[in-house]
């Protein structure tokens, strides 16, 4: 049985067709979800549907029992909530004698500048002192960060941000959850493994106004910004406070270095190369 948290999400769900795809039975997945109505066409197909929610800890280890395998993926909201809502899914994980959990993490927990590590590594030593055998997926930063708000810039001409000639080794959502997805459906054992998913291209962001300009063949230039112009411009678009300052904080760590790491793991998990840029961009402007 493999258990997928957060699969009404755009990762868990993304996850949960590919491991159907990878020919693993409908009847040995359960989605682990808030809110089991959002799931009805995935119980429609044969899936398990169980409620399952990270503020309320009692829900937790009846969604996990029986679970061989649990992909956890990470929550969203303030550093401190997570950190609380993680803890409570290694401590269910734990009391349903889960099998293997594979941690949707960020690349280079153990040392990546940007805060949103925080929660990370936390949840990385809690997963190591509850002795539960885990695989860690320490996915790079997703580019649709910056590819879902791309048609906007383009139509202005201009992208900005706080990243200077930083380089960002990002891969596409779809791509980091099929390869959890591969990972859990592995006959390999995968306890104790670290893989450290990126693409394969580590890129700038005058790069990806270049990218979008040969795509939409329109004039885009990037335009670098001071961290507080560049979240004042972000709140007024009507970003949530949380998403600005992820994503400032983000472009200041880049400039710096944080996200810069390449490797190989994710385009041997998915057995073909990683979604390029240019493809990335395709799809955002064509859509």
């Amino acid at each position: 049985m493999i258990v997928v948290t957060g699969a009404t999400g755009q990762f868990g769900r993304h996850a949960v067709e590919n491991l159907i795809k990878l020919g693993v039975p409908a009847g040995q997945i359960a989605v682990a979800v808030r809110s089991p109505e959002k799931a009805a066409d995935l119980a429609s197909r044969g899936l398990q549907v169980r409620q399952a929610d990270y503020d309320r800890p009692d829900t937790l280890a009846a969604a996990f029992t029986g679970a061989d395998k649990l992909l956890f993926v990470s929550a969203n909201g303030p550093d401190d909530l997570r950190i609380t809502q993680h803890r409570a899914v290694v401590d269910a994980a734990r009391a349903a004698g889960v099998g293997l959990v594979a941690y949707t993490s960020i690349a280079d927990a153990d040392t990546n500048p940007i805060n949103l590590a925080r929660v990370h590594r936390d949840t990385e030593q809690a997963l190591a002192a509850s002795g539960l055998p885990t695989v860690l997926l320490r996915n790079g930063w997703y580019t649709e960060n910056y590819t879902a708000t791309l048609a906007g810039a383009v139509e202005r001409g201009a992208i900005v941000g706080s990243a200077g000639q930083g380089r960002i080794a990002s891969a596409t959502r779809a791509d980091l959850a099929e390869a959890a997805a591969v990972v859990l459906a592995s006959q390999q054992p995968q306890s104790g493994k670290v893989y450290t998913l990126t693409g394969e291209v580590a890129w700038s962001l005058p790069e990806l106004a270049a990218e979008a300009a040969a795509v939409s063949g329109k004039p885009v230039t990037y335009t670098e910004l001071p961290a507080e112009q560049y979240a004042h411009i972000l709140t007024g678009a009507g970003l949530p406070g949380l998403l600005v300052e992820m994503l400032v904080d983000a472009d200041v760590k880049v400039a710096q270095g944080a996200l810069q790491t390449v490797t190989g793991d994710l385009a041997a998990l998915l057995g073909r190369p990683t979604t390029t840029l240019g493809e990335a961009v395709t799809t955002a402007l064509r859509d």
